[in-house]
């Protein structure tokens, strides 16, 4: 699945603003937004993202982000 589609879903059920996800994932509020306008993250900045959402989507409940 395409990374911006997964974090587009994992806002919509979670409820995360855009910036939020951001500062979380990464420190960058502006992540979501420059990913919405065409930019494509590095390979070692994608598996970040990744990795925080297999984490929170795993610790779903348990973990507030």
């Amino acid at each position: 699945m395409h990374l911006l589609r997964r974090v587009e879903r994992y806002l919509r059920r979670s409820g995360t603003a855009p910036t939020t996800f951001g500062r979380h994932a990464l420190r960058d509020p502006r992540l979501v937004f420059d990913m919405r306008n065409g930019r494509e993250p590095r390979p070692v900045t994608a598996a970040r993202i990744a990795a925080y959402l297999d984490a929170s989507e795993e610790g779903r409940g348990a973990c507030s982000h």
